[in-house]
């Protein structure tokens, strides 16, 4: 993609110069330099730990800098608050929403903007025009709670523009979107590019980044490290310039699935309210298979999970782990049973924010060595295997009394998996175990999978990430509103093929 000589003569429309940020025994970032011209797309890029998001986080106004220097239209920029940060026209969409799901999308934009255009007709003639003007297909009066994951992030999208933004920040905007909504997602991007907004767009997925950026800007512990035009780069170079190494494969060459059926339902429902969330559900997972969910999020695999794990009860069918029926055991008679879970909200479900990493290490483990001993918390045992999970899955911190929150969001959802994969499960639930980790992260994490299925671990794997599902599983099914809507072969499907199944395209 080649920027038009308009842009490449205007000047730069923000400037972070030397950007240095430390905190108690980390430094997150040092001699940081980028420059965001109009009318662009600039992608920022780089490992987890690489200091992306306190970069972010200091552009947007919620960290301050230790050194350097912030310029927006030629003029250097002090931020103390985000509002500081939307009052120079920088707006951000981070990768966890942030909508109050019992609102209408028209009071979700207007929301804490008030004072912009009012509440009424001039509020709604502002909004239209805003998703006219730059294709978000958006319904004012359609509440929240009733939209999918693509609606949702449209309308952060709008939201900021809506404050007058005129540079945008996305957090992994294309995590948990199909190719379809990606495409549909980088058209808008385009509209906002031609209309002379500045997108910043942070992302994981190199192919994404070569496809929609004009400029790219490589981070590498903390520092930028290069510069790279996606007309003059591959993925495999960029690769190595964020890790130092070669490009991972999810691919898995050899089966390794065995007789013995580990997890089987049969007839599983779960209603909430008029509607059933689940429906008829069966499915088997036998021991050393991988068995791929694909679904557009909010069309039940959340539920599914929920139900395997004893965390809501079925209303109707069976659930039988290794041939018995727990389906109404305890969560921790599952997780006794041998059932590792790493959760697809790390921060709700699978972490200790504010304790230390060895306690969270115990969590959901603690009644087995190494973290306990009889009826006693082992802190003995937790410390030392806790030691062993960051040596082993390169876990970046300071220390494991290191509170979790101070962990960057790829360095956390290593620790769980090495927290999950430690007691030697018999079945992994993993929901989306890849998600926000950077290309060295993922290959570590595949390949504890493919070694763990080696030895006959059975796993139910939910990502957005279509190729990791292709790479990894054995089997993959659809979930289409709460019921099993096709099966497919990992060695013929395409990822578009599985898009279109997902959103209803295909039976």
């Amino acid at each position: 993609m080649v920027v038009t000589s308009e842009a490449a003569a205007l000047a730069p429309r923000i400037e972070l110069r030397g950007i240095g940020k430390r905190f108690p025994g980390v430094v997150a970032n040092h001699d940081v330099d980028v420059v965001i011209r109009p009318g662009t797309v600039h992608a920022l890029v780089g490992e987890n730990g690489a200091g992306k998001s306190t970069l972010m986080k200091i552009l947007y106004g919620v960290q301050r800098p230790d050194d350097g220097e912030i310029v927006v239209d030629d003029a250097a920029r002090s931020f103390r608050s985000p509002g500081d940060a939307i009052g120079v026209g920088i707006g951000m969409v981070f990768q966890h929403f942030m909508l109050a799901d019992n609102l209408t999308v028209l009071e979700n934009c207007v929301l804490g903007a008030e004072r912009l255009h009012g509440i009424g007709r001039r509020a709604r003639a502002a909004f239209v025009d805003l998703c006219a003007r730059f294709g978000f297909d958006l319904d004012p009066d359609v509440l929240v709670e009733e939209l999918g994951v693509a609606a949702r992030q449209r309308l952060e999208v709008v939201k900021v523009l809506y404050r007058g933004a005129k540079v945008i920040i996305l957090d992994e905007p294309t995590a948990v979107l199909v190719p379809q909504e990606v495409e549909s997602l980088f058209a808008n991007l385009r509209d906002l590019r031609a209309s002379g907004h500045s997108v910043l767009f942070i992302s994981h997925k190199l192919d994404e980044v070569l496809a929609i950026a004009d400029d790219i800007t490589v981070m590498r512990r903390g520092t930028t490290v290069g510069e790279a035009k996606p007309g003059e780069v591959t993925k495999h170079q960029l690769a190595e310039l964020m890790v130092g190494s070669e490009l991972p494969s999810p691919a898995t060459t050899t089966s390794t699935v065995q007789e013995t059926v580990m997890l089987e339902l049969r007839g599983v429902t779960l209603v909430e309210g008029e509607r059933a969330v689940l429906d008829g559900i069966d499915l088997a997972i036998r021991k050393g298979e991988v068995l791929g969910i694909a679904g557009v999020e909010g069309n039940g695999q959340t539920e599914l999970v929920e139900a395997i794990m004893g965390l809501v009860r079925p209303t109707g069918g069976t659930i039988l782990l290794g041939g018995s029926d727990v389906t109404t055991a305890s969560t921790r008679a599952r997780r006794e049973a041998g059932i590792g879970y790493i959760p697809e909200d790390r921060h709700r479900h699978g972490l200790l924010l504010d304790s230390p990493l060895w306690e969270n290490r115990i969590l959901g483990h603690q009644t087995r060595p190494p973290s306990a001993r009889g009826p006693w918390i082992d802190r003995r045992g937790a410390r030392r295997d806790t030691d062993r999970i960051v040596e082993q899955y390169d876990v970046r911190t300071p220390s494991i009394d290191t509170n979790a929150r101070a962990l960057s969001g790829g360095n956390q959802q290593k620790l769980i998996v090495g927290r999950e994969m430690s007691d030697e499960p018999v079945l992994l639930i993993a929901a989306h175990p890849t998600r926000g980790v950077d290309v060295g992260a993922q290959a570590a994490i595949w390949d504890q999978v493919r070694t763990a299925r080696r030895g006959g671990l059975a796993v139910l794997l939910i990502s957005a990430d279509l190729d990791e599902l292709i790479g990894l599983s054995d089997t993959i099914r659809v979930i289409l509103r709460g019921r099993m809507a096709g099966t497919f072969a990992p060695g013929t499907v395409t990822p578009a093929e599985l898009g279109a199944a997902m959103t209803g395209g295909r039976d």
